[in-house]
């Protein structure tokens, strides 16, 4: 009676170890602080369990049965599944992959947003003020956390904290506001239908960190682009100038003698008809004391540039560029050229592989100019898959080794010019422009341009204290109908543009990259009579069908 008595002690004692073992564990995982108590746990625990181990393997020959090594067996290899699991949850936790395979990345932040996150000057928190947590919105949310430690949200429910929604002026449920210091800005309104935009939040966020505002200038009066919705109009994009903190403005040079002295670019969008004399001069005198510039040359037109250009090594080629590779594709035509090689320069450093094209597009061609570098931003494939057309009025596009220009073609040019101004500020060492890829020169069958004219020259070595270089931008794109409204959302498109006059802008702290696109409404509309159809068919027709398919082969079986 006592030997059993004293294993069933010993039985009782062993299922006590394992118990504390299991409260050392829980205590040390929830309160994450592994202290003198849950140790003292987990070590008296093992203390016993290993007694136990120890008694039995005294008294029987406990580890030689099959028994005991089937169950160790068993022991260890639940150990080796818990410790990966475990490992694996660790690994989760503090690295973060995830593979988002919808068409258009709805879980994953445009290469804009992320880049604007993580290089955030201050904190900046998004106040959600709302009862229901959408999913959806915290998924997008809890992606922006993951790119800085700066940027925080939080959901509140105006009415247990009614101070703070007075404080951010809250008007209903579901408005989003995002803070930054003393700055507050209301993002959108959320509800059922409406999801929170990374379009919005990007764009807001952008505008309350960048503490600059840069004054575009868009000309008019030589039948450019319209700036108000309408067929042909550029409205879209001079929306996504806005969303940039990019202030716009309509621009008459007939007007008025010069460009305005708080111009940071100026763009010509399609002009149909030639500028006066008077207009390039004051384009060029813009240019000249370090303004930017930004042309955008549909073919079949003569802007009357030359002479400005000519300054700069570009000269636009009266062909039109001819793709029969893309043309199928974006469902355009061959005189659609699809790109998707673009030049290494901040305006396409992220576009990769990705697609732009341009619907009747001229080419360019750019020749070396002392004190000028260009970068090639847009490129054709080769020959035979693209050329340039001299023969505008047949309806059967061919290769023309007389006439015609073998590809790949340049439909855009990102050039920047040094220039010297006085300086009266203490003498120092003129800054070093960075170093650009050397210019491309394509080679031509038509009559070449007269020599352009030298630029002004440089700052004399001898007298480095005396003036100081001062950086003026153009970029030269042979195609307008790109950034027209519709297709300025299409692919690459409105990056092109923006990108190509944010670079031109100066603004070091605004980031270049690929901007968050709007996900594609793919709700299906039915009418009444559609929808009650298909109710009858799913909830009739079909189950008949398979009963009376069930009865024939009931039948020819029995």
């Amino acid at each position: 009676m006592k030997i059993v008595a004293k294993n069933k002690l010993w039985k009782y004692l062993f299922w006590f170890g394992p118990f504390l073992i299991t409260v050392g564990l829980t205590v040390g995982l929830v309160s994450e602080q592994w202290g003198l108590i849950p140790l003292a746990f987990l070590i008296t625990g093992i203390v016993i369990s290993g007694l136990w181990i120890i008694w039995q393997s005294y008294q029987t020959n406990w580890w030689r049965s099959r028994s005991t090594q089937a169950g160790t067996n068993a022991l260890l290899a639940t150990l080796a599944v818990l410790a990966i699991l475990g490992l694996i949850n660790f690994l989760g936790t503090r690295y973060h992959l995830r593979a988002d395979l919808t068409e258009a990345q709805l879980f994953t932040l445009a290469p804009q947003s992320r880049e604007l996150v993580r290089v955030l000057p201050q904190p900046v928190k998004v106040w959600v003020f709302d009862i229901n947590q959408n999913p959806q919105d915290r998924e997008l949310l809890e992606n922006y956390q993951r790119q800085s430690s700066k940027f925080k949200y939080e959901y509140i429910d105006p009415q247990t904290r009614p101070g703070l929604a007075e404080k951010f002026g809250v008007k209903d449920y579901g408005e989003v506001y995002l803070e930054s210091g003393e700055k507050r800005q209301l993002v959108q309104t959320v509800n059922e239908n409406e999801r929170l935009s990374e379009i919005r939040l990007t764009s807001r966020l952008q505008q309350l960190t960048n503490s600059t505002t840069a004054k575009v200038y868009l000309l008019q009066g030589h039948g450019e682009r319209q700036l108000s919705p309408g067929k042909g109009a550029i409205s879209q994009a001079v929306q996504g100038l806005g969303d940039k903190n990019l202030t716009t403005s309509p621009l008459n040079l007939g007007e008025t003698s010069k460009v305005p002295q708080d111009a940071s670019v100026v763009i010509v969008a399609g002009p149909k008809r030639g500028l006066f004399e008077g207009e390039v001069k004051a384009l060029q005198e813009y240019l000249n004391r370090g303004g930017n510039l930004l042309l955008m040359i549909d073919p079949n037109t003569d802007p009357k540039l030359n002479t400005l250009l000519q300054e700069w090594g570009v000269r636009l080629d009266n062909r039109l560029a001819v793709d029969i590779s893309g043309g199928s594709v974006v469902g355009l035509g061959p005189a659609t050229p699809l790109v998707t090689e673009y030049g290494q320069h901040p305006i396409t450093k992220d576009f990769g592989n990705g697609n732009s094209f341009y619907p009747i597009a001229r080419p360019l061609e750019i020749t070396s100019v002392p004190g000028v570098e260009a970068t090639p931003l847009l490129r054709t494939k080769p020959y035979p898959n693209s050329w340039a057309e001299s023969d505008l009025q047949s309806e059967k596009l061919e290769f023309n080794a007389d006439k015609d220009l073998k590809g790949p073609l340049t439909l855009g040019v990102a050039l920047t010019r040094k220039l010297p101004t006085k300086s009266t500020s203490t003498p120092q060492a003129s800054p070093t422009p960075s170093p650009l890829p050397s210019p491309t020169t394509q080679s031509k069958t038509s009559p070449s341009p007269s020599s352009p004219p030298s630029p002004p020259s440089p700052p004399s070595p001898s007298s480095p204290s005396s003036q100081t270089a001062t950086e003026s931008r153009l970029v030269v794109l042979g195609n307008s109908d790109f950034a027209t409204d519709g297709l300025f959302q299409q692919q690459l498109n409105g990056d092109v543009f923006l990108n190509s006059v944010t670079w031109l802008s100066q603004q070091n702290q605004q980031p270049l990259s690929i901007r968050p696109k709007e996900p594609k409404n793919r709700r299906i509309t039915l009418t009444t009579t559609q929808a009650n159809l298909l109710i009858l068919s799913s909830l009739l027709v079909l189950p008949l069908i398979g009963l009376a398919a069930a009865v024939i082969i009931w039948w020819k079986r029995r």
